[in-house]
């Protein structure tokens, strides 16, 4: 996996991906036996999670057959993780607050390899920016379409999309008009994106959701000028 910025080229280790892909698939494969799901759902669950936002990126920047593939240690790995949430849910549900650090900073690796693979590939930047957050996101949207649910990202709570959109957004600028080195912007966003996830789950933090604002604006000057009202009346 690679990651480009300006000229230069920073290559991933390949450790570090299928470490984002683990925890990714660990997360999924929990949620299926938490579900009470078969060893097929469990599998299914883990191999959407953990490849799914690399598999629609992929797809989407037709560059040859997916690296989930094509790779000959994505598929064993997301099952030797999906067998490992089978047998041992309930050990690993007690690690939610270490689960949750490291599927923050999951986030933020999938932002920037999405990210900037799009740039490699010569991509403008809002297609940088839309190609990074949905491999970040990918994943958990193919999830809760199995599950059929309405998906996590477009419900009110934690920073999700929302972190790796900024994320996505801050690479772009940073790698794009400003021409910074490659390892400090991916460490920078990295860091920005599991940050923003992580206190918005423990601060309580929630995503916007839609505003009217002229009756925002008509509610606060009646309560400006309730006399007004009362006239009206």
């Amino acid at each position: 996996m690679e990651i480009l910025a300006a000229a230069e080229t920073l290559r991933v280790p390949g450790a570090v991906d299928l470490a984002a892909i683990v925890i990714g698939a660990l997360t999924g494969g929990l949620l299926a036996a938490r579900e009470g799901f078969a060893v097929s759902g469990v599998l299914l669950l883990a191999v959407s999670t953990g490849l799914g936002g690399g598999l629609i990126r992929d797809v989407l920047l037709a560059d040859g057959p997916p690296v989930a593939l094509t790779d000959t240690a994505y598929l064993p790995t997301v099952a030797v993780t999906a067998a490992v949430t089978f047998y041992f849910s309930g050990w690993l549900s007690r690690l939610t607050g270490l689960l949750v650090v490291l599927d923050a900073i999951t986030l933020g690796f999938f932002t920037v390899i999405g990210a900037q693979k799009a740039q490699l590939a010569g991509l403008p930047s809002a297609s940088v920016v839309f190609i990074g957050t949905v491999t970040a996101v990918g994943g958990a949207v193919i999830r809760d379409v199995l599950l059929a649910q309405r998906a996590d990202i477009v419900q009110p709570g934690p920073y999700n999309a929302v972190a790796a959109l900024l994320g996505a957004t801050a690479l772009t600028v940073l790698a794009g008009p400003l021409g910074l080195p490659p390892l400090p912007v991916a460490a920078l966003v990295i860091v920005l994106v599991a940050a923003l996830r992580v206190l918005s789950v423990w601060r309580g933090w929630e995503a916007p959701v839609a505003l009217d604002l002229p009756e925002r604006a008509r509610t606060r000057l009646v309560a400006r000028h309730p006399r007004r009202r009362r006239r009206r009346r």
